[in-house]
């Protein structure tokens, strides 16, 4: 079976959404005649959205060429972004301030505009040269719940995406107990370049994930060595917040970030960045100043 991977893009000025294929994009937002408005609402119609967007881009054409279009962040304005901070095992380590291995993950959140799509501009703002990636993955969610039981939360899931948690890292601390403000800055992050099913790659296996800057790689783990692993996240997140369809966790970032390496090796303009994970694509940004 061809993977299925779906996104939302423009072109001549047009918003619409579509599964990129060996040809080109799928507008499925045409093809499927408006039956949804946005991936958004093709994931909020569960498996019917879904066995509706694998029969219209079957067909052996494309819509678009890749080149014709823009790829913007899959889920456009998602409900909530949930980000998990220190999730692999030696990411306290890296803060060299002796802190414990905590007992629960630190949250905290994100604002859609904070994000940008593949191949879209990294934007390093003015307020601050110290600008730092994290390569993630991301859950997508599915069917929405409350106090899911941890050997059902996976069930929860619609697919999984890649992120780049871009940070500004003296931002983090201007706050003693809160790291919003470094975590939302416009077009500092990213997300995409797709998403893929969660029937097609197994978000209970292991998945190996990497962060390359200018080709160099930077970070590389495995969620095998997760701290707080995919279902238990969902298990707790739900504990206090009711998840729905379309809304998004970044499970966390590897060792490695540019600010805990000696020096610090912050983004800079020109910089090219890609967060891998095989089974998930490739996601790619470059980085540019604010204007």
């Amino acid at each position: 079976m061809t993977a299925t991977r779906l996104t939302s893009f423009s072109i001549h000025g047009r918003t619409s959404f579509g599964a990129v294929t060996g040809a080109g994009m799928v507008d499925l937002g045409g093809r499927l005649g408006g039956k949804y408005a946005s991936l958004l609402s093709l994931i909020q119609a569960g498996e019917a959205g879904l066995k509706d967007a694998r029969a219209a881009s079957a067909f052996p054409f494309a819509d678009y060429r890749l080149d014709e279009i823009e790829f913007l962040r899959p889920v456009l304005f998602p409900e909530k972004i949930v980000c998990v901070g220190i999730n692999y095992p030696e990411r306290s380590a890296e803060y060299k301030d002796g802190r414990e291995k905590p007992k629960y993950p630190n949250l905290f959140v994100r604002f859609p505009d904070s994000l940008v799509g593949h191949n879209q501009a990294l934007v390093r703002p003015k307020a601050s040269e110290k600008f730092d990636y994290e390569g993630e993955i991301v859950l997508v969610v599915g069917k929405g719940g409350r106090n899911v039981p941890r050997d059902q939360a996976l069930s929860m899931l619609w697919g999984m995406t890649l992120g780049n948690e871009g940070t500004l890292r003296d931002w983090l601390r201007h706050g003693s107990l809160n790291v919003t403000q470094g975590k939302n800055f416009d077009a500092s992050g990213s997300l995409g370049p797709w998403i893929v099913p969660a029937d097609e790659v197994n978000p209970g296996a292991p998945l190996h994930l990497m962060t390359r800057v200018n080709g160099e790689l930077r970070q590389d783990d495995n969620t095998e060595r997760l701290t707080w692993d995919f279902s238990w996240l969902l298990n707790y997140i739900t504990q206090f917040a009711t998840l729905k369809p379309g809304d998004l966790i970044f499970t966390g970032t590897p060792v490695g970030a540019g600010g805990h390496q000696t020096p610090p090796a912050w983004l800079k303009p020109g910089d090219v960045l890609e967060v891998e994970v095989p089974e998930l694509g490739v996601l790619r940004n470059t980085v540019v100043d604010e204007t």
